[in-house]
């Protein structure tokens, strides 16, 4: 699987972004890379910081997707997948519409140019709460922060969404407050005394 980048390990690096393929995990060793650590015994672990971070991108529940300046996907882990239901090579390269539901797609590339052009938001330590849309058009929601990815040279590269699906504590919420709402007007109201 090739979209214009070069295979290393899991990840399929496109135009400057790191996404991961099915092609690219079956290649992927499971053993970690491991030196001898004589401060902490012979024969103990270390791991290489590469090796850990793709680890915990691929792995995680979470999903985790990079979009350049454009809002084009260039990472999909394993947990978007999931979450989705696209696979990896269906989305590398599309635009992130595919997630966005209709009514909600200018509002969202509205704030999206804007964080390019600025280079600020605010969502890098406050969750958004945001409806999504999976490959079988069922909506989900979903909370989820960002980081800005900068280049070598400090220039803004794009941005990385890691996103929790919490439509069943959304949809427990809304029963609850459905409920309670229910019983105020209940005790609220006069009794019904014939």
């Amino acid at each position: 699987m090739r979209h214009g980048g070069r295979m290393t390990s899991k990840y399929l690096f496109i135009g400057g972004g790191l996404a991961s393929g099915q092609a690219a995990k079956r290649r992927r060793s499971h053993r970690p890379h491991h030196t001898r650590n004589s401060r902490r015994g012979l024969g103990m672990a270390t791991y290489t910081h590469e090796w850990l971070c793709r680890q915990i991108v691929e792995d995680t529940q979470d999903g985790i997707i990079f979009a350049d300046r454009d809002g084009i996907i260039r990472l999909w882990n394993s947990g978007a997948e999931v979450m989705f239901g696209y696979k990896a090579d269906e989305v590398l390269g599309q635009s992130l519409d595919l997630i966005i539901p209709d009514g909600l797609r200018g509002r969202h590339w509205e704030g999206y140019r804007e964080v390019m052009a600025t280079g600020v938001t605010r969502y890098g330590r406050e969750l958004l709460a945001v409806p999504g849309i999976r490959k079988d058009g069922t909506r989900i929601s979903l909370e989820f922060s960002i980081a800005l990815l900068r280049g070598a040279t400090g220039d803004l590269q794009g941005a990385v969404a890691i996103l929790r699906d919490v439509t069943a504590r959304w949809q427990q919420e809304k029963a609850l407050k459905e409920r309670l709402a229910a019983l105020e007007a209940r005790v609220g109201s006069p009794p019904n005394i014939p």
